[in-house]
């Protein structure tokens, strides 16, 4: 496979300086590998710190910024960051307020914030925990005891990083990031192989013409494969498996999220779809966003994800953001 790499070993590191060339409002360590807003810690503000595996970009460094996160730790390609990176990380941003870790349900990615908020609270560093588990495709599965984390951490990042910005203390962020969490499910589809770096080649086999449906963003196996559908039929699918677990009440946020390989044109007429589906089952959309913002390296296929909002989550989703990813409102 081609690859707009120098070495397989190096490709976190080399990725990590290009941040650092084009977002001089970042503090990009690469050493490290820490990546913070330039004006942390900021005075009585609670910290937020996510991370995980790199290869979903531009989750999470490109969400670091403000309005969302504090800092961000970026793992080797699907790999989980060390404790270290994100007590480095969590000592940087800290500024007496607390820090919450965002954690996105992966076995390595848990036990490891675990250890790091342990040894935290020893260096007198007050830190509190939101996993994300928003994923209906499957209960568990590889490196997941229970449902997964995915598109809902955008979601948890933007709202909490709202909150926290207003200063409000890190019970109260804790509590709303949990509450996003709890009010968020996803489901993806894969048509097309994920190839890491390390590999050169398709992690796993999806024969041409059929697809995954409840991939996850490793390439983990999902529910069932079948011979390709339209665009219509997938939303179908998708959305009606996250609406029979979610089951809203109100409004919903939406997110139609590439995996890395998906053309926006693609995109855009996949969330006419799933707008299609949700007028269908009577669910009012607040807001849109259509993109790449979780994805899986080059994996070719999509993701739903809806969150039930309130008038103050919506407010804090409308609140101002700048990152590299993700900006509105500034």
């Amino acid at each position: 496979m081609k690859m707009l790499i120098n070495v397989p070993e190096t490709v976190v590191a080399d990725a990590l300086r290009g941040i650092a060339a084009a977002h001089p409002e970042l503090t990009v360590d690469v050493e490290n590998r820490v990546v913070t807003r330039r004006d942390v810690p900021v005075a009585g503000k609670v910290g937020l710190v996510s991370g995980g595996g790199s290869g979903h970009e531009p989750l999470h460094a490109g969400f670091v910024g403000p309005g969302m996160l504090s800092a961000a730790c970026p793992g080797e390609v699907f790999t989980s960051p060390v404790p270290d990176q994100m007590l480095r990380a969590a000592a940087a941003v800290d500024s007496g307020a607390g820090v919450l870790f965002v954690v996105k349900n992966y076995t390595g990615d848990v036990l490891n914030f675990e250890m790091a908020a342990e040894l935290a609270d020893d260096e007198g560093i007050q830190v509190a925990q939101v996993v994300v588990d928003d994923d209906v495709a499957v209960s568990d599965s590889t490196f997941t005891a229970g449902r997964r984390g995915t598109g809902a951490t955008l979601f948890v990042e933007k709202i909490a990083g709202a909150l926290a910005d207003e200063g409000a203390p890190l019970e109260r962020v804790a509590a709303v990031a949990r509450q996003v969490n709890g009010a968020s499910r996803s489901f993806g589809v894969a048509l097309g192989a994920v190839t890491t770096p390390a590999k050169g080649s398709p992690t796993f086999d999806l024969p041409a013409g059929e697809l995954e449906l409840g991939i996850g963003i490793h390439g983990e196996p999902g529910r069932e494969r079948r011979p390709m559908m339209t665009s219509g039929e997938i939303a179908d699918f998708a959305v009606n498996a996250v609406l029979e677990d979610l089951r809203p009440t109100g409004p919903v946020l939406a997110l139609v999220n590439g995996m890395g390989a998906t053309p926006l044109l693609e995109l855009y007429g996949f969330n006419a779809e799933v707008h299609r589906v949700l007028s269908e089952r009577g669910v009012p959309v607040a807001r849109t966003l259509v993109g790449n913002y979780v994805t899986s390296l080059d994996m070719a296929g999509c993701s739903v994800t809806l969150c039930q909002v309130d008038e103050e989550l919506l407010r804090l989703w409308d609140a101002p953001v700048r990152t590299a990813a993700l900006r509105w409102g500034c």
